[in-house]
C-alpha cells in the first residue's frame, strides 16, 4: 500500500490546478531528504516534475526548486540531460526576457551540466532570440544571456549569475575549453572568455565562485595559453597570437590590495595593475583567491608562459598576497607560484626570493621539484 507521501506524488499530475500547486509545494521539502521518493515507478515523478516546468508560475516555481534539490543523483540528472525536448524547455524560457522563474531556470541547467551529454550544448542550434543574440547556436545564446542579463538588465526577474556555474562545468570538457578560447567569427572574432572575465570583481559572489572556476577549467587547454596570456604591450620578442584574451589583469586584480610597490616591482607590470584606488580590496573568499592562484600555475605549464609571467612581474603580486592573507590555502598555493616562477630554468641560476613576512623569516622557499609531485591541479564544478 503507497504511503502519504506517495500518495501526494501521484498529485502531481493530477488534473486540477490547484491540486497539482498542494501536492508540489508540499513536496519542496521533502526533495531535500527524499530522493528516492520522486525515482519510483520508474521515475514517473520525474517526467510529471519536467511538464510542471511550463505550468503556472508558482507551480512552476515549485517543480523546479524540487527538481534542483534532486538533481545531484546520477540517474536523476541523467534523465534531466539526456531529454532533448527539455533542454529547448529550458533553454526556450531562460532566454524569454519576461521569464519569472529564470534565475531557477539557470541553476537548473547548471546542475544538467554535470553530465556528460550535456556538451552536445554546444552544437545545438536552436531559434535566435531576437532581443538577446544574433547567433543560431544554444551556447552563444546563454553567454548573450549572461553578459547581457547582469543585474537584471535583461530580464527584470532575473540576474542569470547561475548561468556562470554552467560555464564552469562546460568548460571542464576538452571541447568546452575549446570553444571558450576560440575567436568566435559570428560575434566579431571575440573569444568567449572575454565575456567571462570581466566579472572576475563583480558585486555578486555566484558570478565571482563561477567565473574563477570557468577561467580554471579552460586554462587546462595548454595549447590556449598564447591566446589567455597576450595583451596590449606585447614583448616584441615573442610572436604574437592572432587574437589576444588578455586574461592577466582579471585573475590578478583580485589578488591585489592597495598596497604600494617598489619601483623595481612595478618596472613591466601590466598597466591595468598600477595606480590603484588607496580603497582597492582583495578578494574576501580565500576559495576564489585559491582559484585564481591554481590558473596562474596552470599557465606556467610551459616556457613561455613562465617567461610572460616573469616578465610582466607576476611574482611581486602574488609576494603581497602571501604576506597579507592569513589563510593557509592560500599561502600554499602562493608557495606553488612562486617556486614556478623562481625555479631554474636549464642554463640558468636558481633565484631564490629573499623577501621577508611580517615575522621577519623568509617569505617564500624554493622547494625541490619532486617534493610536490603527488600534488595535482584537477577541474573544478
Amino acid at each position: 500500500m503507497p504511503t502519504e507521501l506517495e500518495e501526494l506524488v501521484e498529485f502531481l499530475h493530477h488534473g486540477n490546478t490547484q491540486i497539482r500547486q498542494v501536492a508540489a509545494e508540499h513536496l519542496v521539502g521533502y526533495s531535500q531528504t527524499h530522493t528516492t521518493l520522486f525515482k519510483r515507478n520508474q521515475l514517473e515523478p520525474i517526467r510529471d516534475l519536467k511538464l510542471l516546468v511550463i505550468d503556472y508560475a508558482p507551480i512552476a516555481k515549485n517543480a523546479l526548486t524540487i527538481l534542483i534539490n534532486i538533481s545531484h543523483d546520477g540517474e536523476v540528472v541523467k534523465a534531466l540531460a539526456t531529454d532533448d525536448a527539455f533542454l529547448e524547455t529550458l533553454l526556450s524560457r531562460i532566454t524569454n526576457p519576461k521569464e519569472p522563474n529564470a534565475n531557477d531556470l539557470a541553476m537548473l541547467l547548471a546542475n544538467t551540466a554535470k553530465h556528460d551529454s550535456l556538451q552536445r550544448i554546444l552544437t545545438l542550434q536552436r531559434p535566435v532570440p531576437p532581443t538577446l543574440s544574433t547567433s543560431k547556436y544554444a551556447i552563444d545564446q546563454l553567454l548573450d544571456c549572461f553578459v547581457k542579463g547582469a543585474k537584471a538588465r535583461y530580464n527584470t526577474h532575473a540576474d542569470f549569475d547561475y548561468l556562470s556555474y554552467f560555464f564552469a562545468d562546460i568548460a571542464r570538457f576538452p571541447n568546452g575549453r575549446a570553444y571558450m578560447t576560440t575567436p568566435q567569427p559570428h560575434d566579431g572574432d571575440v573569444i568567449p572568455i572575454t565575456k567571462l572575465q570581466v566579472f572576475t570583481e563583480d558585486g555578486s559572489h555566484v558570478r565571482r565562485v563561477g567565473v574563477a572556476s570557468a577561467i580554471k577549467n579552460a586554462a587546462f587547454l595548454v595549447s590556449s595559453h598564447p591566446t589567455l596570456l597576450s595583451n596590449l604591450d606585447p614583448d616584441p620578442a615573442l610572436p604574437p597570437p592572432s587574437k589576444g584574451a588578455n586574461l592577466l589583469p582579471y585573475i590578478l586584480l583580485p589578488l591585489m590590495g592597495s598596497e604600494d610597490y617598489a619601483d623595481e616591482d612595478t618596472e613591466g607590470m601590466l598597466d591595468e595593475l598600477q595606480l590603484l584606488e588607496p580603497d582597492k580590496e582583495r578578494e574576501k573568499d580565500v576559495e576564489i583567491m585559491k582559484t585564481h592562484l591554481e590558473t596562474l600555475l596552470l599557465l606556467s605549464t610551459t616556457r613561455e608562459g613562465r617567461d610572460v609571467l616573469r616578465r610582466v612581474k607576476v611574482y611581486p603580486i602574488v609576494r603581497e598576497t602571501h604576506l597579507h592573507v592569513e589563510d593557509e590555502g592560500v599561502r600554499e598555493a602562493c608557495d606553488r607560484v612562486v617556486q614556478i616562477l623562481m625555479r631554474k630554468e636549464e642554463g640558468e641560476e636558481e633565484e631564490i626570493p629573499e623577501q621577508s613576512d611580517a615575522q621577519g623569516g623568509k617569505l617564500l622557499e624554493l622547494k625541490h621539484a619532486d617534493e610536490d609531485e603527488e600534488e595535482q591541479i584537477i577541474d573544478i564544478l
